[in-house]
């Protein structure tokens, strides 16, 4: 390998605070993952992340942070929002009539591992998919 070519390749794409910007985050993730078997996954993952920061954020107003990661072994995906809320996101068990809350649940489903970590200014939520994981649900 040459000196200067790295084995990891990074993504990054900030959005603003519109829920259009959820379908522009998913078309990213699918386009740069356009190889990689886990990229109908990840594109799920980046939907339900995005569309979870819009809702439940200052991201509506201030925007997200989109970043993808990915080596031969793991693609990490990071959502970073606005904060606002001193609710920590966390998946949760939900009864068959609610209309909403099973998206985390959803997005740990999907992942090997899932981070949640309270920043200064936000939350940032990263899922980790291996390379065994692709189509797991």
């Amino acid at each position: 390998m040459h000196e200067y070519t790295s084995r990891v390749r990074v993504w990054e794409l900030t959005c603003p605070g519109l829920l259009e910007e959820v379908g522009r985050a998913r078309r990213f993730t699918r386009d740069v993952l356009a190889e990689d078997p886990r990229r109908d996954d990840a594109a799920l993952i980046v939907t339900e992340l995005t569309a979870n920061a819009i809702r439940h954020t200052d991201s509506a107003r201030l925007g997200f942070r989109l970043v993808i990661s990915r080596t031969k072994e793991l693609l990490t995906v990071a959502v970073t929002d606005a904060g606002g809320t001193d609710r920590v996101p966390m998946p949760c068990e939900v009864g068959e009539e609610a209309t909403g809350g099973r998206g985390l649940a959803l997005v740990q489903d999907f992942s090997h591992r899932l981070h949640i970590h309270r920043g200064r200014l936000g939350h940032t939520i990263t899922a980790e998919l291996t390379a065994t994981e692709a189509g797991s649900c």
